[in-house]
């Protein structure tokens, strides 16, 4: 039987990232994102659901989220469900996280400062490389003849 996990997810981050780092000196950041939903009642009355999401972010990631972002991000997450069991006071404990693959920020590329404010000068982008010359037409053995054409 196959089996497939796999979660994309967009929307807005509900408090600042938190990074630690592990004993061997890999960071991992914890998000907290929340998505919304808009829809219509079968009466036409409009609703809104929020579904909160807890996100796990790893390695290089990690640092750049905890650079970048800030409560009310907008992001965009690609990963997978991971499943966590715990006791806590004698009562066993359970919740679905995203174990990030890929995260990309949605929001202008500003650098955060510590007022949480974004500077007026974004970090610069890399430049593309120029563009390559068109082709200036058609080969010259090609016919101009639309009844050849294979579509």
């Amino acid at each position: 039987m196959a089996n497939l996990n796999r979660v994309f997810l967009i929307g807005n981050l509900t408090r600042d990232p938190e990074v630690r780092y592990l004993s061997t000196g890999k960071p991992v950041a914890d998000l907290q994102m929340a998505i919304n939903r808009r829809y219509k009642t079968a009466s036409g009355e409009a609703k809104e659901d929020t579904c909160y999401v807890g996100v796990v972010v790893w390695d290089r990631q990690a640092e750049t989220a905890a650079e970048y972002l800030k409560k009310g991000s907008s992001i965009f997450v690609e990963g997978s469900l991971r499943y966590e069991q715990w006791e806590s006071n004698g009562e066993k404990r359970n919740r679905l996280k995203v174990n990030a693959d890929r995260i990309q920020f949605l929001d202008s590329r500003g650098r955060r400062t510590d007022s949480g404010d974004v500077p007026d000068e974004a970090p610069s982008r890399r430049e593309d490389p120029a563009p390559a010359a068109e082709p200036s037409g058609p080969p010259a053995d090609a016919k101009a003849d639309s009844d050849d054409l294979p579509f």
